[in-house]
């Protein structure tokens, strides 16, 4: 259980730094868990396949995720066009 409310919380706040840093794009707060927490697994696939590592805890699982859901939002607002 604690994992989960971990991930919400942190999906929380990755969808809501992404949403605040592209102007707009922001879904709600359970559209910017969902954004945050897919955005934080693709960060972290993604760093993972680059073998870049921006350190450990909850900073670096913030900031990979940030970057994440920065990229799944660049890519949403493509398809919405």
């Amino acid at each position: 259980m604690g994992s989960l409310l971990y991930s919400l919380i942190v999906g929380a706040i990755i969808g809501w730094l992404a949403g605040f840093l592209r102007k707009g794009y922001g879904f709600g707060l359970l559209g910017n868990i969902i954004v945050g927490i897919v955005g934080a697994w693709f960060g972290s696939w993604l760093f993972g396949i680059l073998d870049i590592h921006l350190g450990s805890g909850l900073l670096g699982d913030i900031i990979e995720g940030v970057i994440g859901a920065l990229v799944l939002l660049f890519l949403i607002g493509l398809i919405r066009r």
